[in-house]
This record gives C-alpha cells, sequence and structure tokens, in this order.
C-alpha cells in the first residue's frame, strides 16, 4: 500500500498537468481575495468571528453539535483517536485505511493504540468482517473502542460507502459499546456523486472530518466535528499537539469560500475522472478501475510496461502523477481541465505505442 512519491528529473518537462493530487489545488483569486477580506482573532482563546463561523457551519453540515479547526486532515484523525481511545486500546479499520498507511504510526507512537486490519475489496469492509472481527472483552485481549471508515475509500480506488453500509456498520459497532469514526477526507465528494446529504452519511458516526485542501481548494485544514463534550477534549489534544493557532481566520475563510463556491463543482472532477477511465480504457493493454469520484487508477502492465516506467515517461512530457499500491493514481481536481484530461490521454497512448 506504499505511495512512491514521484523522483523529479532535472530534464524533465516543467509541470503542465499534475493529477499527483488533490492536494495539489491552489488558491483561486477569488479565494484569496476572501483571504485577504477575513475578519481575525486569537483562535485559540475562541476569538477568530472566521474560524468559527466555519466551525459552525461545518458542525451544521455534519448534524453535530460542535466543530473544531485542524491544521490537517491527519491531525484530524489522531486527535480523534485521541479521544475515543486510551493507551493499549484496539481500533478496527480497513487494511488500506489511512490511519495505518498514510499517517507515519502517529497513533502507535503518541496513544499507544493498536490498530486492526479488516480485509475488503475497493477499500470497504463488509459489515459481516467488521462482526466476525469483534471478540469478548476479556483481560486477554485489548478493548475495542473504536471503528474507523474512510469515505470515499483512497487507495480502494475513491470508492463510495453506501449509506446502508455505513448505517449498518455503526449500528454494529454501536450493539457492541464502539464508537465511530469517519475519516471524511473526500466525504463532499461522496455527497455530490450520490446526492446523499452529508449530514446523512454521518447519522450514527460519532465523530467525522472534511478536508479543505484537497478537492475543495484551500490551502490548509480540516474541521472535526461531533458532540460538545468531545470537541472540548478535542481541543485538549489539538493544544497538546500544537495545533492551536492565532489569526487562523485567514486560512478559514479559504474555507468557507469553498463551501460557498467548490463544493457542487466536485462533479466537474468526477465528470473529467469519467472521461479520463474511458479513454485509457480504450487503450490496449491498460486496465482501469472504474472511478467513482475524482481518483482514476489504473496498470499499463498488459502493454508491457511497468507502472513506474510509464510515470517516468508521463514526467518527461510534463504529467505529474505517481505510483499507490502498486498501480498509477491520477487525482483529478479544481485545476485539472478537460482540454488537460486529453492530453493525458493522448500521452499515454503515444507512450505505449513507441514502448
Amino acid at each position: 500500500m506504499a505511495y512512491t512519491p514521484p523522483p523529479r528529473d532535472p530534464k524533465a518537462a516543467p509541470v503542465r498537468i499534475n493529477l499527483l493530487s488533490d492536494t495539489q489545488t491552489r488558491p483561486t483569486p477569488a479565494m484569496r481575495e476572501a483571504m485577504a477580506r477575513a475578519e481575525v482573532g486569537d483562535e485559540q482563546i475562541g476569538d477568530d468571528p472566521t474560524v468559527n463561523l466555519l466551525c459552525e457551519r461545518v458542525a451544521d453540515l455534519l448534524g453535530k453539535e460542535a466543530a473544531v479547526f485542524m491544521p490537517s486532515g491527519t491531525m484530524c484523525n489522531v486527535a480523534a483517536t485521541l479521544v475515543h481511545c486510551r493507551s493499549g486500546d484496539e481500533i478496527l479499520a480497513h487494511e488500506t485505511a489511512h490511519l495505518i498507511a498514510r499517517e507515519g504510526g502517529a497513533h502507535a507512537a503518541l496513544g499507544g493504540f493498536q490498530i486492526t486490519p479488516l480485509a475488503g475489496a475497493d477499500g470497504q469492509f463488509a459489515a459481516e468482517t467488521l462482526r466476525k472481527a469483534l471478540h469478548p472483552r476479556t483481560r486477554y485481549q485489548p478493548p475495542q473502542t473504536l471503528v474507523s471508515v474512510e469515505q470515499t475509500a483512497n487507495i480502494g480506488g475513491g470508492t463510495i460507502w453506501k449509506k446502508a453500509a455505513l448505517d449498518e456498520v455503526a449500528q454494529i459497532a454501536k450493539a457492541a459499546g464502539l464508537a465511530t469514526h469517519m475519516d471524511g477526507a473526500r466525504l463532499l465528494n461522496a455527497t455530490v456523486a450520490t446526492g446523499i446529504a452529508a449530514h446523512d452519511m454521518t447519522q450514527g458516526w460519532d465523530s467525522a472530518w472534511i478536508d479543505f485542501s484537497k478537492g475543495l481548494g484551500a490551502p490548509i485544514g480540516g474541521v472535526l466535528a461531533g458532540s460538545a463534550a468531545f470537541i472540548d477534549e478535542v481541543w485538549r489534544w489539538k493544544q497538546r499537539l500544537g495545533g492551536s493557532m492565532r489569526q487562523a481566520g485567514i486560512c478559514a475563510a479559504a474555507c468557507i469560500h469553498a463551501l460557498d463556491h467548490h463544493v457542487d463543482r466536485l462533479a466537474d472532477d468526477h465528470a473529467n475522472a469519467r472521461a479520463l477511465a474511458r479513454g485509457l480504457s480504450q487503450i490496449n493493454g491498460i486496465t482501469v478501475q472504474e472511478p467513482e469520484t475524482n481518483l482514476v487508477f489504473f496498470t499499463p502492465d498488459g502493454a508491457g510496461i511497468p507502472a513506474d516506467k510509464m510515470v517516468a515517461e508521463l514526467h518527461k512530457r510534463g504529467v505529474l502523477i505517481a505510483v499507490m499500491d502498486g498501480r498509477i493514481r491520477a487525482c483529478t481536481h479544481l485545476d485539472v481541465t478537460t482540454a488537460m484530461i486529453e492530453e493525458m490521454i493522448g500521452h499515454v497512448r503515444e507512450i505505449v505505442r513507441t514502448a
């Protein structure tokens, strides 16, 4: 499940098409203007009106009592587990979950938690898999305290957990006395793709967060929501982790702008992902996973080209992309146009033809 950062050849062409990740987005001119106009105060003591407004809006969006602005999505996950669990506790999550694969072992290092990986296709585990992983509470095994899901499932291909599956998993967890946490880094991609409201997606989940520095295009930040008591404890960990900020309204203003202007347009990213997948699938030897949102995973093995070689050839042509979990991942976002998608397809076709 490793992510391979793309080495930059000094002789490679300048990057013109950036499909590396939706974290590569840059603030639009309108977002920068909103940031410049932001009313600010000391966020750490609750005196920044723009941060407060953002937190109120996200709490309402996710159907929770309260929310807190965090510098990153990883900090949202880490702080949430530190509140939900105690040292020695067990967390249940999919084997490719961000908690396991992309957070540097923070949950073990900071909380002393054991994360048990659950298998399942496309980054999702079945309700029955969760049920079988539960064990009686005895002194011989770690207390199971938390179930976590990732919406959408990144390494699974940007797949969307169906609401019925989310509800069933949450019900099983609650019946067993476990808390529930949703890593909602791309939750709004799921809501736009399905038409299901975010608060309906997160119903039954004790904590959930959304990332603003991915498809929503803000330069920084995630907002974690839950009960008022939960968020109060998250604030303690935010302080301990060095996440408390000062005039953070400048950053929060970008997030508010994103809520107002960049949510519905996520559908454009999904359309571009489908167009890319369709074009790639028409090239002999390219195997493509059908995208559900803005992530396109494909392999060129059938064309006799290793994934890393394809990535290197694309870099030479000014396309920034990388290998993730043995496959090439292309991520569409607001800085990727339809014309860029067509150019990307053309580059892959040329690489396969000349291999």
